[in-house]
């Protein structure tokens, strides 16, 4: 089972008898239905609907909850959730920084199943909701990861899981530009929570058109936040780059358009083919003249 340590994450705990209530009426995920040893995609938007932080959120017990965030942006995340916790019961504490150790099967004749690490193991383990197949587990602490963190950059690509800093920049992405949407990261059934009409709005009128789509090219592509252009227009950028292979979220409408017209789509001066990401269930539309900037 190959790992891979991280060293740039930080946990946030979240205690409490008021702490999933609290939780739920300020973040975009649905918590009613996190499982146990689960951790779910998670944003606290801009009342405008824009993603202010992201990270990973999970069950840590009876009325406790953990968030995975980016360690450089921990600490502000701390801060705006007391300042939205008002008189609500629940304590918010940072935790000691201890690297994420993530571990998946690479073993295709086991792709789908719900193999986890090792029961020996002391310290607890979460199924990473974003992917679906191959199942991918977060340690918080225990044994350092033997791989590089260029395998879990192309685990990344190959499944179009998208993360702040490395693929997009905070406050400038809609949960639907990043597929929050796709991957449990929005409860579009829970109440409101802050953005959530924008949010809605979107995901009712069918209004997105930014979307993650994972990036091949036949040489290696060049540096992150290099455009790609289409008849010299440009449609979007790359993100975590690995190789040949990279993410990129670009305008699907504008792909669409350029795939119909047999215009190449370049990254650079690279030529490159644009896919949508496994078990994403969005489509190219079908009128891209549509597509609104």
């Amino acid at each position: 089972m190959p790992s891979v340590s991280l060293a740039d994450r930080a946990l946030i705990r979240v205690s409490g008898p008021d702490a999933e209530h609290f939780l739920q009426n300020i973040v975009t995920a649905d918590l009613s239905d996190l499982p146990e040893r689960a951790a779910k995609p998670c944003a606290l938007l801009t009342p405008q609907g824009k993603i202010l932080f992201d990270f990973l959120i999970a069950r840590d017990g009876a009325d406790t909850f953990l968030i995975d965030c980016r360690a450089d942006v921990a600490d502000d995340l701390s801060r705006r959730l007391m300042l939205y916790r008002l008189r609500a019961k629940a304590e918010i504490s940072k935790l000691d920084q201890t690297p994420v150790t993530i571990e998946w099967d690479s073993d295709s004749s086991r792709s789908g199943t719900d193999s986890s690490p090792s029961e020996s193991d002391s310290t607890q383990a979460f199924r990473d909701l974003r992917f679906v197949e191959p199942a991918v587990w977060r340690r918080h602490g225990g044994a350092a990861g033997a791989d590089t963190p260029e395998d879990w950059d192309l685990l990344r690509i190959e499944n179009g899981v998208v993360e702040s800093g490395s693929d997009y920049q905070l406050s400038d992405a809609f949960p639907h530009d990043v597929l929050l949407d796709q991957n449990g990261g929005v409860g579009f059934r829970k109440g409101c929570y802050v953005g959530q009409e924008v949010v809605s709005r979107m995901q009712h009128r069918g209004t997105a058109r930014r979307r993650v789509l994972v990036t091949h090219g036949d040489k290696p592509l060049p540096a992150p936040g290099t455009e790609i252009t289409a008849n010299g227009r440009a449609i979007g950028s790359l993100g975590t780059v690995a190789g040949e292979r990279a993410l990129a979220i670009v305008r699907i409408d504008r792909v669409k358009d350029a795939i119909d017209a047999g215009v190449p789509i370049l990254a650079g001066e690279t030529e490159v083919t644009l896919t949508i990401p496994p078990h994403a269930r969005f489509t190219f539309p079908q009128d891209a003249s549509t597509g609104a900037d």
